[in-house]
């Protein structure tokens, strides 16, 4: 476990303008069940991010578009109930929030109340979100906000690109953080965005920032568990660093299992009644 974080109490959201406040990274792990909720709590993470995510890493799909609230609120269920003290976070899905702010509060608070999370994460910058993330607020809903590629606009985006390039888009960006830091988001995910560009951004605003491909500069960083471990070792975008292969690991591991069994070899007398 990383002993370098003093903080042995369950996190909230001041802990990350705290972490930001005194210059430390913040550290952002996804997860998806109980078993790996633990096991990432226990590793030192500030946070833990149940991403929507969970439709491309564990169920199959092509995107994280057909993921429903209830898929949500069933791993965010089962990751909280594996977790002690780092702060668990519910990303919402797809038309959860983006019908009407009235919905998005419903939906979210619904999330709280029923996964027992302490905050959650919605995509985009634009004015109705701005709307949207102040009244989540106001209604007492911490949230993290989620800029650049966003990947449930992935149709409209054409796909994982890289978001503020040219300096337009870089303005953009930054007014987008600017405005989510007013209207009351605790943090702002940066995904797919040029290093300099995240650096003007984590500048600008008076939140922390949390970067997934997007540079050193952000006050945090996020990935996705499986990637990290080398369970989906299909995947290998530019700004990945697997820090395990347990792909391989698990084939192995399981063809010695095949084996034994089909040699008779397992279970022998040592693991029988």
């Amino acid at each position: 476990m990383d002993k370098t974080r003093t903080i042995q109490r369950p996190a909230t959201v001041r802990d990350f303008a705290e972490h930001k406040r005194k210059g430390e990274k913040i550290v952002v792990m996804t997860a998806y069940d109980a078993l790996f909720g633990r096991l990432v709590d226990e590793s030192g993470v500030d946070a833990i991010l149940v991403g929507d995510s969970v439709g491309t890493a564990v169920m199959g799909y092509p995107s994280t578009l057909p993921v429903t609230l209830d898929h949500m609120i069933y791993h965010a269920s089962a990751v909280r109930r594996g977790v002690e003290r780092a702060l668990v976070i519910i990303d919402m899905p797809f038309l959860s929030y983006q019908a009407s702010v009235e919905s998005a509060v419903l939906n979210c608070g619904r999330a709280i109340q029923e996964t027992g999370v302490a905050a959650v994460k919605v995509e985009g910058g634009s004015p109705y979100m701005l709307d949207t993330v102040n009244a989540l607020v106001r209604t007492g809903i911490p949230v993290m906000a989620h800029i650049g590629f966003t990947p449930q606009s992935v149709n409209t985006i054409g796909g994982p690109r890289v978001q503020g390039r040219e300096e337009e888009g870089a303005e953009r960006l930054i007014g987008e953080a600017k405005g989510l830091e007013e209207a009351g988001a605790f943090s702002i995910v940066l995904e797919l965005v040029p290093a300099r560009v995240s650096a003007r951004i984590t500048a600008a605003v008076g939140v922390p920032t949390i970067g997934i491909g997007a540079g050193p500069e952000c006050d945090g960083q996020v990935l996705v568990l499986p990637d990290v471990l080398g369970l989906n070792d299909t995947f290998e975008p530019k700004f990945l660093k697997r820090y395990a292969e347990m792909a391989r690991d698990v084939r192995s591991a399981l063809g010695d299992w095949a084996r034994d069994v089909r040699s008779g070899a397992y279970p022998d007398a040592e693991h029988s009644f």
